[in-house]
């Protein structure tokens, strides 16, 4: 009895939640449990084809979406783009950070513009839509959930993979400036750290010969994780099932960072 009058709480009905890199991998899964979960979803992104392809197939699904076409690596336009969005959708009260890119090389591979440019998409760009969905919530008067995607290299690091774990531990300490900034105002900040999870960017991975079958033989579960599989971490953090929980990296990666 308990539990059946308590699982509305898990449902996002009423709430608009922007999804940033949600034309494909773990931004879409993402993006359609939150549609299916009852949420107006805007899919965000660079390529208008897919996002509309993406919008097409929610809306055949029954669930609802919108689409937001731009490049949020491009801090100089954001700020101007994110208010036309607010203006035309209102201030989403869930914005879930989806994007990034893997950069799969050691330090003395890496030239200082390569380094740069995956600072900025990953790290620098988060930071700063972060700091103004939570200001625009804020500001609203709305008690929103803000989570970003880190992943298990946020907490490790690995020979020949330097700047994306810097990248991802600067996500994971983000998530925690926010909760402790912006928790007064009933904004919360948390975070999810994926293992290895079937998207495009891990498809060389997977078929290396070499490390294909290490990643693999590390993993309790023995298998890579489909991208829908992140999709319950994410509608729990933004439901109101998640209300007490704050600057908390919750890790989906099926024991992988557990087993040495």
């Amino acid at each position: 009895m308990v539990t059946s009058s308590y699982l509305p709480n898990f449902r996002l009905d009423g709430q608009l939640a922007l999804v940033t890199g949600s034309a494909q991998g773990l931004g879409n899964a993402i993006a359609w449990a939150c549609a299916a979960s009852g949420a107006k979803v805007i899919l965000n992104g660079r390529n208008k084809a897919r996002l509309l392809a993406q919008q097409q197939a929610i809306l055949q699904a029954g669930f609802s979406a919108e689409i937001f076409v731009q490049d949020i690596s491009d801090t100089t336009s954001y700020t101007h783009n994110h208010n036309i969005l607010c203006k035309e959708y209102g201030v989403p009260s869930i914005h879930i950070n989806c994007v990034g890119q893997r950069l799969r090389k050691g330090f003395k591979d890496c030239t200082p513009t390569e380094i740069t440019e995956h600072i900025q998409t990953n790290l620098t760009a988060t930071i700063q839509i972060s700091r103004l969905a939570a200001l625009q919530m804020q500001q609203a008067g709305i008690k929103g959930r803000i989570i970003s995607l880190s992943s298990i290299a946020g907490r490790i690091a690995r020979l020949g993979d330097s700047i994306y774990p810097i990248a991802k531990q600067g996500i994971e300490a983000m998530v925690r400036s926010l909760a402790v900034e912006f928790g007064a105002s009933g904004i919360l900040s948390n975070g999810i750290a994926p293992g290895t999870f079937a998207t495009e960017s891990n498809v060389l991975l997977a078929k290396d010969p070499i490390r294909g079958p290490m990643v693999l033989g590390r993993n309790p579960l023995q298998r890579w994780a489909q991208p829908h599989e992140i999709a319950g971490a994410a509608v729990f953090l933004a439901s109101p099932a998640a209300s007490y929980i704050n600057g908390h990296v919750m890790v989906v990666d099926g024991g992988f960072s557990i087993a040495f």
